[in-house]
């Protein structure tokens, strides 16, 4: 249950809005200035202050200023009059989470104390996910400090001990099996084997054995028996890396397995069951293979049970200097490279990564090597500028055609937020973050 606490000078307005806000679920109590709400502030657990912006005494912008100096995590929505969209802009900027025009319309403030209630979920999940993060292996940490990575983090934690599938699509070098590996590692089965399979190394006519094992004198050259991937994963988790390289025969059968949770060794009638929590990844469009005939679509419908789509790292450049910090330690022996100068995290930034992770990880191993000093320097960076300007070529019209429809969206909802995300199909956080990216001061 939301605590909220509601700030105007108009009598009929507080009792509106408390009224309302008791209706939907919500703890309410109101004040009649700003001075009020910050003295009961400071001795009340609340979530969400909704503020008039002009009123005697404090205004909306110092009261939010006061509420955020005692504790940041109260979101404030600021009600402004209509058409006053500069005054809910620096609102934004001072930190309030949304604002909402005159005559307040009781459905969008409801949609806006929803969004609140997930943010501060999701909050409160990802403190918890973290002290249970602290205590896994070093090599399985994933490094991030976007908010795309912290909603994928918030996930895993969510779904790390459901028996559903789960389907990592993303680019090559996202980062896919270390996601697969901290579902496994955070779940109750973390006890147990995790057995990562690469798909697209296994020849064709080995696919069978490889998964289901076999029997002595299977085939020729089987000597002896052998247990499969599902076997041996038992229990724990099966990774399924490049699953769209599985064969369409082999297709039928490992549905079998997902659908049965039994199996038959190779050369054997002898059936045995199995409890494996699946997870597939891919870097390649699976809908299209299946639209393409080239991958069975009720194999896809069992895999993507739980999809997690990784961003590259091109769209999460704010993660780019904690991994540049995290590969330099990890790399760096004794006394050597300690950091990066500024124009070499400069350039790095600016780069558009068409490996990803894996390729900045190989970037950094390489000029720690190469450094002479205790800092990684431009000089050291040999980036393929011909193929970046390419892909920056491709990316900033993607980027034009975007910012173009988000301020057609805009001007179509008198900048309404809540209703131009809705008319785009993304959340509000989605599109205030993009806005505050294409447009900066003149948001």
């Amino acid at each position: 249950m939301l605590s909220v606490f509601v700030i105007d000078d108009d009598k009929s307005q507080r009792e509106a809005l408390e009224a309302f806000l008791k209706d939907i679920g919500c703890e309410a109590r109101t004040f009649q200035n700003g001075q009020e709400c910050i003295q009961a502030i400071q001795n009340t657990n609340v979530d969400v202050v909704i503020t008039d912006y002009r009123m005697p005494g404090l205004s909306g912008i110092e009261t939010l200023q006061k509420i955020k100096n005692i504790n940041p995590m109260i979101q404030v929505i600021v009600v402004t009059a209509y058409g006053t969209i500069e005054k809910a802009v620096k609102a934004m900027k001072l930190g309030a989470w949304d604002y909402i025009s005159k005559p307040i319309e009781m459905d969008e403030l409801e949609i806006k104390l929803e969004r609140i209630r997930e943010h501060l979920t999701l909050v409160k999940e990802n403190e918890m996910l973290k002290e249970k993060m602290e205590l896994l292996e070093p090599d399985t940490e994933i490094i991030y400090r976007s908010r795309e990575m912290e909603e994928i983090i918030n996930l895993l934690g969510r779904i790390s001990n459901r028996k559903s599938s789960v389907l990592i699509q993303g680019e090559t070098g996202t980062g896919k099996e270390l996601i697969a590996r901290t579902i496994h590692d955070l779940s109750d089965r973390k006890d147990e084997s995790f057995v990562a399979v690469n798909c697209a190394a296994i020849p064709e006519n080995l696919f069978e054995s490889e998964l289901f094992g076999y029997e002595k004198g299977a085939f020729t050259g089987a000597d002896s028996q052998r247990k499969g991937r599902f076997e041996i994963a038992n229990n724990g988790t099966l990774f399924l890396d490049e699953v769209g390289e599985i064969p369409l025969n082999i297709q039928v059968k490992l549905l079998r397995v997902l659908q049965e949770k039994e199996f038959q060794r190779l050369g054997s009638s002898e059936t045995h069951s199995t409890d494996v929590r699946i997870i597939a990844a891919t870097n390649q469009d699976l809908k299209k293979l299946v639209d393409k005939g080239d991958f069975r679509a009720d194999l896809y419908y069992r895999l993507n049970v739980i999809p997690i789509d990784v961003p590259p790292l091109q769209e999460r450049k704010e993660d780019i200097p904690v991994l540049v910090d995290h590969f330099i330690e990890k790399h760096t022996e004794g006394d050597g490279v300690k950091g990066i100068s500024s124009e070499a995290l400069d350039l790095l930034l600016k780069y558009e990564f068409p490996g990803n992770i894996r390729e900045l990880e190989n970037i950094i191993e390489r000029t720690v090597s190469l450094a002479r000093g205790d800092k990684i320097t431009s000089d050291l960076l040999f980036l393929d500028s011909e193929k970046d300007t390419k892909s920056r070529d491709l990316n900033t019209k993607v980027a034009n055609y975007e910012k173009s429809l988000i301020k057609k969206a805009l001007s179509d909802n008198d900048n309404n937020q809540t209703r131009a995300a809705r008319d785009l199909g993304v959340s509000v956080t989605t599109l205030n973050y993009k806005v505050k990216k294409y447009f900066g001061e003149e948001s």
